[in-house]
């Protein structure tokens, strides 16, 4: 990022979320400079600390993504806590939550009433489904919202049962970057209009949206069997294949210009012109294919293509990911409290991070800035209220 990358500084924002989509999406806006208050029940807090394994007594996932913030607990079925809730979003931007549909209009904190109190105010809502719809109040994780949008379904090898995707794409994608970009939209609008936003983030809706160039060809006629598709495995020239060491490259030789070297460079040259085919072709292909990079080791193949400018990379495992010339270079990953942290690409590079405290750490200090005395954190702390 250009600058100090803190172009976020003087926003307020007011975290009631859990667990993944909303503390990720919250700890982007915290990058960026944004002052991010986490709020949770003093009874136990995010469920998201307790998740091993732990470093230093506290959670390495919970750590992950809540670096940056400033941590208060408060008891929202308590009268006192809805009201102590109303004194820090006076002075707020943003509002993010993640309860399912009604909860917070239950609380009285509904929307519409917190957007007559504060008309400036962008809150953004993270369910599974939507706030309204036949399925508005069911559970769900990050696989069923992946199973219902479709992407599941198309996820995985030909002939074979869908694969669980190696991370929360529905959770993180979906919902906390679809949050994201809808609160700085939404500021950006009341910068001009003064007027505040409810942002109804649905994360099943948020990973069906990647399915829009599928979705297009699909409804052309063309056929996306799982595996088969033109950017699923269905070409030969965009596979994963096996090395002789039970290792993989990706070949995402799309183009000829690509492709036609790289076949050329492993002894295959008479497949120049056919990496974009499909049926029964690509299957001779790629088992031709298949059985010259089953010859050679993994290392063997890095040393044959690497001074190759061909869309071919070895699959690396998370140990080389960390050592990877290209993220150190970046300085993709730094430490707090002994939990490695990843820079996102609207982390700024360098400076300093906050590392993620714990339950109502920062009480005392927030709850003073609007105005709360000791004696009267005292006796809200003793009520349960904080």
């Amino acid at each position: 990022m250009s600058g100090d990358g803190r172009f976020l500084e003087g926003l307020k924002v007011i975290d009631l979320t859990r667990l993944l989509p909303g503390p990720f999406a919250t700890m982007l806006l915290g990058d960026m400079g944004a002052e991010v208050i986490k709020v949770e029940d003093p009874r136990g807090g995010d469920y998201a600390r307790y998740y091993p394994p732990m470093v230093g007594g506290s959670s390495a996932f919970f750590q992950s993504v809540n670096r940056n913030k400033r941590f208060v607990t408060l008891n929202l079925k308590e009268e006192r806590g809805r009201v102590l809730l109303e004194r820090l979003l006076e002075g707020a931007d943003v509002l993010m939550e993640s309860f399912r549909p009604g909860v917070m209009e239950r609380l009285g904190l509904g929307p519409e009433t917190l957007r007559d109190r504060y008309p400036g105010l962008v809150i953004a809502s993270i369910t599974g489904y939507g706030q309204d719809g036949p399925r508005r109040e069911e559970a769900g994780h990050d696989l069923n919202y992946l199973a219902v949008s479709g992407v599941l379904g198309l996820n995985g090898p030909a002939g074979q049962g869908p694969s669980v995707p190696g991370f929360q794409l529905a959770d993180l994608a979906g919902g906390a970057l679809f949050a994201a970009l809808g609160v700085m939209s939404a500021l950006y609008r009341r910068g001009v209009t003064g007027e505040g936003a409810h942002l109804d983030i649905s994360m099943t809706e948020g990973a069906l949206s990647f399915l829009l160039p599928t979705v297009a060809r699909h409804e052309a006629g063309e056929s996306e069997e799982r595996g088969r598709g033109f950017l699923t495995g269905g070409l030969p020239c965009y596979r994963v294949y096996r090395t002789a060491d039970d290792r993989s490259l990706a070949v995402g030789a799309l183009e000829p210009k690509f492709w036609d070297p790289f076949v050329e460079a492993i002894g295959l040259g008479e497949l120049k012109g056919r990496g974009v085919v499909s049926g029964a072709e690509a299957d001779e292909v790629a088992e031709r294919l298949q059985g010259v990079v089953a010859e050679k080791t993994l290392e063997e193949w890095r040393g044959v293509l690497s001074s190759l400018d061909v869309c071919v990379e070895p699959v690396l495992s998370l140990d080389e990911v960390l050592e990877e010339e290209v993220h150190r270079a970046r300085e993709v990953f730094f430490e707090l409290n002994g939990v490695k942290q990843v820079r996102t690409p609207v982390t700024p590079r360098g400076g300093e991070h906050r590392a993620a405290g714990g339950q109502g750490a920062d009480n005392a200090a927030v709850y003073g800035e609007v105005g709360v005395a000791e004696e009267e954190l005292a006796e809200l702390r003793a009520a349960g209220v904080i």
